[in-house]
């Protein structure tokens, strides 16, 4: 599950013009009896730094967007993924509901006022309409499992087929084939035509992920602007020639 929460704070001293993207994860014991509450473990840690690398070094998220007031006031963009079972292939599942989380999340909108202009308004939901993040492009993880043994390779490894396979490597490309980011971790290495075709494959594959995640997110939001309309109904013509009267 994945969540998005945004705050203002002050921005980097390197980086005055541009809002702060940060990635938590939580694994939690209702997951898999194999993670640990507390301190993040090792998985979550990579977990993590796939998904932050991906969007980040991809600048899948346009940062400047989120400056309010250069130098002093930003939003910072906090993106929380809860595990809550694990089917195998965290990565993947974790990177699609970051995406999503991106697409479906409304900040508010903000102003300068004050006597110096200095001042910062932010205004509620009901005053004006929140506003979507800047997001370019999906970057689509796609992991595949290698086993020493044999030479087979395989997308999107289930729970089971972690547990015996050699090694593992995420590559992260846009529909546009783009490479954003790739990982590669444990095993032994990987030859240069294996990696070619894992790229095609994940080309295709990241095409039809982004499609699918594009389909499901208009459907939230038309869903939530019909949710907005039965809360905030206009007024018909009788109810205005009832006030006349």
């Amino acid at each position: 599950m994945g969540m998005v929460t945004a705050q203002l704070v002050q921005p980097y001293r390197d980086r005055p013009k541009e809002g702060i993207l940060s990635i938590f994860t939580e694994f939690s014991p209702m997951a898999d009896p194999s993670f640990e509450p507390g301190r993040p473990g090792e998985l979550a840690v990579e977990l993590g730094r796939i998904v932050d690398r991906g969007l980040r070094e991809s600048r899948a998220v346009d940062t400047e967007s989120l400056c309010i007031l250069a130098g002093k006031f930003v939003w910072a963009i906090r993106i929380d993924l809860h595990i809550l079972d694990n089917g195998g292939n965290l990565v993947d599942a974790a990177n699609i509901a970051a995406l999503a989380a991106l697409l479906t999340f409304r900040r508010p909108e903000c102003s300068l006022g004050g006597e110096d202009g200095q001042e910062v308004i932010v205004h509620p939901p009901e005053i004006r309409e929140p506003l979507p993040l800047t997001v370019h492009h999906l970057p689509i993880a796609i992991s595949f499992g290698f086993f020493s043994n044999e030479s087979i390779l395989v997308i999107d490894p289930t729970h089971n087929e972690e547990a015996v396979m050699g090694g593992r490597m995420t590559t992260t490309v846009n529909a546009n084939g783009d490479i954003c980011a790739i990982q590669k971790s444990g095993g032994e290495g990987v030859p240069r035509r294996v990696i070619m075709q894992c790229l095609q494959l994940a080309t295709s594959k990241a095409a039809s992920i982004t499609k699918q995640i594009k389909d499901a997110v208009e459907v939230f939001n038309t869903e939530r602007a019909l949710r907005k309309i039965k809360r905030h109904p206009t007024s018909t013509g009788d109810d205005v020639r009832e006030k006349q009267n």
